[in-house]
């Protein structure tokens, strides 16, 4: 028989057999629909978190004194050190060949108010490198220059959402609020930035300059952290090295930890990463399951096609149909299924996956490999479940089928 006669006939047969058809292939459509939205999914959750850490900064290092750790998904100092001095950022700056720019930094939260508004949010005293190493932008107005830092002027960059808080509908950019006691001039808003990979929200903060912070606010000699800034990616971890032997040098550390923890967003990123794309892999593969879900189903349908068609298969034997025309047949019935279900699955995944992007659940990414890789998948179980029942159908003699019905 021609393949186009025996295609033909395999899709009048399906076509007679509609409820059996559909949940034959909804399985498929299922399983190869759960891959492509959920590897979209996880490419989406990938790139977002690489964004946020590349959104931190370019070639970053970030030095903070004493040891972190990770407290309710937040990175915190374990306890106050008060070992790193502006003399220790002025030595690396200096002594680390692959270092460009360094900005040291003392933060704490505070309550920032302004006629009847007030809001609690990250008061951050930086050196003005830091806006250049941290990426941060200017929506209006200005930075703080290097000259006003070395008098302890008292202004204030804020981020949009202490702008939104403090300011609700009017200009930011003049007014004086207070800090404490202390009154500040706003003469920059920040471009948002969102949260971090943490969940911190990076626009509720304002900067002030690093002398300001340090003598108006808190009353202290040592800051709490360094920006650093290699020449490039190529020497990060280079530059993270010749930072801890400086650092453990002039703290004279010898046998003892070290009195500071050192992120290098390389390692960050790779990390981070792994982890993303970890995820991206089991909740795929997860998926997958329901592809070989599909193809049982498969199974289970061409099987009891071959008992209810024992009549048809005899009668097509008696007038002549080989055992090959048969398997063929049948064969043909499941790749029409596996097709068509891979099909409409691969569409449905990437339309699923693009409205939990527009409806703003999760980040998505279509994954077009793993839409190719789901299709064939998909073909391939079909035609492997297809085998047996094509198989069990060719070997029917034609007289014990007519006995049969």
């Amino acid at each position: 028989m021609k393949f186009s006669t025996n295609l033909l006939l395999s899709c009048e047969i399906l076509a007679a057999h509609k409820l059996r058809t559909l949940l034959s292939v909804t399985g498929i459509v299922v399983g190869v629909g759960a891959v492509v939205m959920m590897v979209s999914v996880g490419r989406g959750a990938e790139k977002r978190i690489l964004g946020m850490i590349r959104n931190m900064g370019t070639n970053l290092i970030v030095v903070n004194a004493g040891q972190t750790r990770i407290v309710a998904g937040r990175q915190r100092q374990i306890e106050t050190v008060t070992t790193l001095t502006p003399a220790d950022v002025m030595t690396i700056e200096q002594s680390c060949p692959s270092v460009s720019s360094v900005a040291p930094v003392v933060s704490d939260r505070v309550s920032a108010v302004w006629e009847a508004e007030n809001t609690n949010t990250t008061m951050l005293g930086m050196a003005r490198e830091g806006f250049a190493i941290r990426n941060i932008r200017l929506a209006s107005g200005r930075f703080f220059v290097p000259e006003e830092d070395r008098a302890r002027r008292r202004l204030a960059v804020i981020g949009p959402t202490v702008a939104e808080n403090l300011f609700p509908g009017i200009d930011p950019i003049g007014p004086q609020f207070r800090i404490g006691r202390v009154p500040f001039e706003v003469i920059g808003v920040t471009e948002p930035k969102g949260v971090d990979f943490n969940g911190l929200d990076l626009d509720d903060v304002i900067f002030v300059p690093l002398g300001t912070a340090m003598r108006r606010l808190l009353n202290v000699p040592y800051v709490q952290a360094v920006y650093v800034q290699a020449k490039n990616a190529q020497v990060l971890h280079s530059a993270e090295s010749e930072i801890t032997q400086l650092l453990r040098q002039r703290h004279r550390l010898r046998d003892e930890l070290d009195d500071f923890t050192i992120q290098n967003q390389a390692t960050l990123l790779a990390a981070e990463w792994e982890t993303a794309h970890s995820m991206t892999l089991l909740t795929g593969s997860v998926a997958g399951i329901s592809l070989l879900v599909g193809g049982v189903g498969i199974l289970a349908v061409m099987l009891i096609s071959v008992r209810e068609r024992t009549m048809e298969i005899g009668l097509r034997r008696a007038l002549g149909a080989g055992r090959r025309d048969i398997r063929t047949q049948f064969l043909t019935e499941s790749m029409i299924l596996s097709l068509a279900g891979g099909l409409l699955g691969v569409i449905g995944g990437i339309v699923a996956a693009l409205g939990l992007s527009l409806l703003g659940y999760w980040d998505a990414v279509i994954s077009w490999p793993a839409a190719v890789l789901g299709f064939v998948f998909s073909v391939s179980v079909g035609i492997v479940f297809g085998i047996y029942p094509a198989i069990r159908a060719a070997e029917l003699e034609p007289i014990d089928a007519l006995r049969a019905v």
